[in-house]
């Protein structure tokens, strides 16, 4: 019950994430134009390599070490403050290094200013100590304040083209805001231990152990959008953004179960219960298929509309971009679920780590290869390609080691993928037969939950039957 509640929280929240952009995007997309967005995008990404490398893997090397010791309060808090100094001083040397790269090489000197008050925020993000402890409602309630102050503050002062420096500094102080927020609630959480105690140093190795994987990630994710700005144009890096947080949107109801699970598995695993992970990683697999197929044929099917009607016409490259891109939230929703829900939390790093570099490795090579040909759309395959590599990379090593069984893995595959398809066939026939406008999409869109949701009851699914068993279980409870 308590990871069914911590997953309520996060997908409460990640279901704010996806209403938030209902209401901006389309103001803002036409508030500061194609330019604008294309700007923020490729400044942003420009940060986000520092805020990285200052970093040094605490986002998940902190959430997992803390689930290791939170039952111990003296040891919680030892590991706390050693691993907080170590990211302090990391984010105080990538800051040197930024402002080296602003005065010597940096575009757009302006926007990337503005841009630094992310690498301030960085350094008092401690959310990963309340994920660690599996208290994801201090972090979620945050995260909702700071998600709707923000986007009111966006209403209010982004007016016209030449605001895009508000918009970005808006979006930049709600973060470091928001950050700032959860330090008072340490006062209940740790307790009072010796400086001298400390040794900050011993966990910079295995920290910078997990920044490896982090870099790939960071590369196969937000490349393409530095090699659009570079090779196309700041128009088509803005299009892919717009295009990419539709699907990572999506996505992020997907591995939120994920982030509910590391902590948990982690906890597991310090207490040696290895074959309960294993339970727990097929039935998080199943779910993952369930929702996921729903989101890609679902995306995929209404994308050619969404974008003119959600985004505006000067955005009608978005929609193919985003057809493309659908498969993405499968791919990278099972690959969460091996990476992780199961070989972060169990210490298999070298099998993640080496996951992640092949997914960058074939997002470089493909984004050099298909952007120049396709420009936009070749970003989009790239994403895919890479994403594809992850995944049966991942498969294949477990597989081999005989960690896992691919049968009871994907058990419930065929028939959520049948599922899906007929979905996709009813909702893109109606949406190639209708004008563009926002009711024609809602309606598209209902069709296609009640569709997916009959098919499920008629199929006989796994998750219809683990319904049926939670509902029942509820009603007899009561």
């Amino acid at each position: 019950m308590k990871v069914i509640r911590n997953y309520l929280y996060s997908v409460s929240y990640q279901l704010l994430v996806m209403l938030v952009p209902l209401v901006t995007t389309p103001y803002v997309n036409r508030v500061i134009g194609a330019y604008g967005v294309g700007m923020s995008t490729y400044t942003n990404t420009a940060i986000q390599y520092f805020i990285l490398g200052g970093s040094l893997g605490v986002a998940i090397y902190g959430n997992r070490q803390i689930a290791y010791v939170r039952d111990d309060a003296k040891q919680l808090t030892k590991t706390f403050l050693e691993i907080q100094i170590v990211k302090i001083v990391g984010i105080a040397i990538s800051t040197a290094v930024f402002f080296l790269y602003l005065i010597g090489f940096a575009r757009y000197k302006e926007y990337m200013l503005l841009q630094c008050i992310n690498l301030l925020a960085a350094a008092f993000d401690i959310a990963w100590l309340f994920q660690g402890l599996e208290n994801f409602k201090i972090t979620v309630i945050r995260n909702m304040i700071v998600k709707i102050v923000s986007t009111v503050l966006i209403f209010v002062f982004v007016k016209t083209s030449s605001d895009t420096g508000t918009y970005i500094v808006i979006l930049a102080m709600s973060v470091l805001l928001g950050n700032l927020t959860l330090w008072p609630h340490l006062k209940g959480t740790l307790v009072k231990i010796n400086i001298s105690e400390l040794k900050p140093w011993t966990h910079i190795m295995p920290s910078l152990a997990l920044l490896l994987p982090q870099i790939a990630l960071q590369i196969y994710q937000v490349l393409n959008r530095t090699i659009l700005g570079i090779f196309a144009s700041t128009n088509a890096s803005g299009f892919y953004f717009d295009a990419d947080t539709i699907i990572k949107v999506a996505l992020s109801l997907i591995t939120s179960i994920g982030t509910v699970m590391l902590p948990h598995a982690a906890n597991e695993f310090a207490k040696g219960n290895e074959e309960k992970i294993r339970n727990f990683m097929y039935l998080s697999s199943d779910v993952t298929s369930a929702l996921a197929l729903t989101f890609s044929f679902g995306i995929a099917a209404i994308s050619f509309k969404l974008a003119p009607v959600f985004f505006g016409k000067e955005f009608l490259p978005v929609g193919g971009a985003m057809f493309i891109e659908a498969p993405v939230i499968y791919l990278a929703g099972i690959s969460g679920v091996l990476g992780t829900q199961y070989l972060l939390p169990t210490n298999q790093l070298k099998k993640y780590t080496t996951s992640v570099v092949v997914g960058a490795v074939s997002s470089i090579v493909f984004n050099f290869i298909l952007i120049p040909i396709w420009g936009l759309n070749g970003a989009m395959i790239a994403t895919v390609i890479s994403e594809i590599a992850v995944l049966v990379y991942q498969l294949a090593v477990l597989k081999m080691a005989n960690q896992l069984m691919l049968g009871k893995l994907f058990s419930g595959f065929l028939k959520y993928f049948l599922a899906g398809l007929i979905m996709f066939v009813i909702v893109f026939t109606i949406d190639r037969l209708t004008k563009n406008g926002a009711l024609e999409l809602l309606i598209e869109i209902s069709i296609g939950v009640i569709v997916y949701l009959a098919m499920i009851v008629i199929l006989r699914t796994n998750i219809y039957y683990e319904a049926r068993k939670f509902l029942n279980g509820r009603i007899k409870g009561s």
